[in-house]
């Protein structure tokens, strides 16, 4: 233990249990470290293994990492697993850890891990929140109610879908427009996150925003892992937020990421912050890939990740996508899981066919690859962690978004932003036309053009720096 170590005031940070939630957590942990808190995490034990399994060195984190008991041996099978161990399983565990902990002067809980809100509060700590997305899909989410109220969406029968009354064309048009998301962007009632899997699945999932709303009001702050002024002109100069008295108070301080948070351009804030000192991913990176992008020319590469909390989506559409890189001729890396359920789609002989100008992995250090010069585009789910990397090191993207804050991100590439393309459809010709499109043209050039611009736009944003600081000025007030 380092001396003084004891002295520094503790924040406890609680994620939901996914690579892109712990991940945007870890560099706010290290944020905050560099303002002089002692940061820990605190994540279900299935999550913890794989953090510690990832730690080269745990004597030398900046980070302290603890484990709740979740009752899973293993992973948790899927979301409703994932939900009932959070709400039955875990809040003890938390509740005990923070009467053992000296000097916690707040807890910052990811919202989907609403669970440790009424612990915390229990607890007598203050709480900040934590949405690790876009500012545009908490708006959305926490829009709900007010859409049940104006009769919009039903909270019961098929809860979260859209209700027509009239003229279906001019409810939905009402609805996007009582919305009233940044950047004036359009959204179909297709698009709203919560729609998600068959009807079972949209009621439980319904039932945990409506839940998750309501524990949020007890909330002090809600941090926003996204740049200041998503839809609008960034303004360097003041932090924005809700006035004092409305609680949560929200605050914007992204994107969090080791990059960001160590970006010369941000000095005068932050410094002393270290680079992250062990890798957060969850799963075992091939680093063969990047030595593979060394050999490869500038921008020739189309690199293909659906992320790690997608499903597979199903062996056809897989196959199109083979066929379709396959056949567009150019170099490509294509991160897909060893697993039966996400390669049943390839061809037979697939692998052995593209080896000379595609390679095939279970997953890739993405920060490495985009960084990489070799690589064009990015074909992508559209997940917000992705989606803020592929910005930050200036490559164009190519959308395919499959569920929840995904289409909303994806209405912001191409609509609003302008530094990218959606797929039209998963077929074979729709795939290689938006591999033409995002890496050679006029049109590509445009949308790189945009890409870098809005890289530099967030790279020099000092209003998020300010809202951090703002929090922690806050934190330390009433500690």
């Amino acid at each position: 233990m380092r001396v003084g170590f004891e002295m520094q005031p503790r924040v406890v940070l609680v994620p939901f249990p996914a690579q892109g939630h712990v991940t945007p957590m870890l560099h706010l942990a290290q944020a905050l470290h560099a303002q002089g808190f002692l940061p820990m995490v605190a994540s279900p034990d299935f999550i913890h293994r794989r953090i510690a399994a990832g730690r080269a060195d745990p004597t030398d984190d900046h980070v302290g990492f603890a484990s709740i008991p979740s009752g899973f041996g293993d992973a948790p099978r899927d979301f409703a697993a994932i939900d009932d161990a959070m709400e039955n399983s875990m809040p003890g565990h938390l509740e005990r850890l923070l009467k053992e902990l000296d000097g916690v002067v707040c807890v910052v809980v990811d919202l989907l891990a609403s669970w440790a809100i009424p612990v915390v509060a229990r607890s007598g700590i203050p709480a900040a929140g934590f949405w690790p997305a876009m500012h545009a899909t908490y708006r959305l989410i926490s829009a709900i109610p007010e859409l049940i109220r104006k009769g919009f969406i039903s909270e019961c029968v098929i809860a979260g879908t859209p209700l027509y009354h009239h003229n279906h064309q001019d409810n939905q048009e009402l609805m996007v427009r009582e919305l009233q998301l940044p950047g004036h962007v359009k959204l179909s009632t297709k698009d709203l996150p919560w729609l998600v899997g068959n009807s079972a699945s949209r009621k439980t999932r319904f039932a945990f925003w409506l839940r998750t709303l309501e524990r949020a009001k007890a909330l002090q702050w809600l941090l926003i892992n996204s740049f200041p002024g998503e839809g609008e002109d960034l303004d360097e100069h003041h932090p924005r937020s809700q006035p004092p008295e409305r609680s949560p108070r929200t605050l914007h301080v992204g994107p969090l990421s080791a990059n960001s948070m160590n970006s010369t351009e941000r000095n005068e804030f932050d410094e002393e912050v270290p680079h992250v000192q062990f890798n957060p991913s969850m799963w075992e990176e091939d680093w063969s890939c990047v030595e593979w992008l060394g050999k490869q020319a500038h921008q020739s590469v189309v690199y293909v990740s659906f992320g790690s909390w997608v499903g597979p989506i199903g062996p056809e559409k897989i196959a199109e996508f083979a066929l379709a890189l396959e056949a567009s001729k150019r170099p490509f890396l294509w991160v897909l899981k060893e697993d039966k359920a996400w390669r049943a789609g390839l061809p037979d002989g697939y692998l052995e066919r593209v080896a000379g100008c595609g390679k095939v992995v279970g997953w890739a250090p993405q920060e490495e690859v985009l960084k990489h010069g070799a690589v064009g585009c990015y074909l992508t789910h559209c997940g917000w962690n992705s989606t803020v990397e592929a910005i930050q090191h200036g490559k164009r993207l190519l959308c395919y978004p499959i569920s929840g804050d995904q289409f909303v991100n994806c209405a912001y590439i191409v609509r609003v932003w302008g530094i990218g393309i959606k797929l039209n459809g998963s077929s074979q010709s729709s795939m290689q036309d938006g591999i033409q499109k995002i890496m050679a043209g006029k049109e590509a050039m445009e949308i790189e053009a945009r890409v870098l611009n809005l890289k530099k736009q967030i790279s020099r944003n000092s209003r998020a720096l300010a809202n951090l600081q703002c929090f922690i000025d806050e934190v330390r007030k009433i500690s």
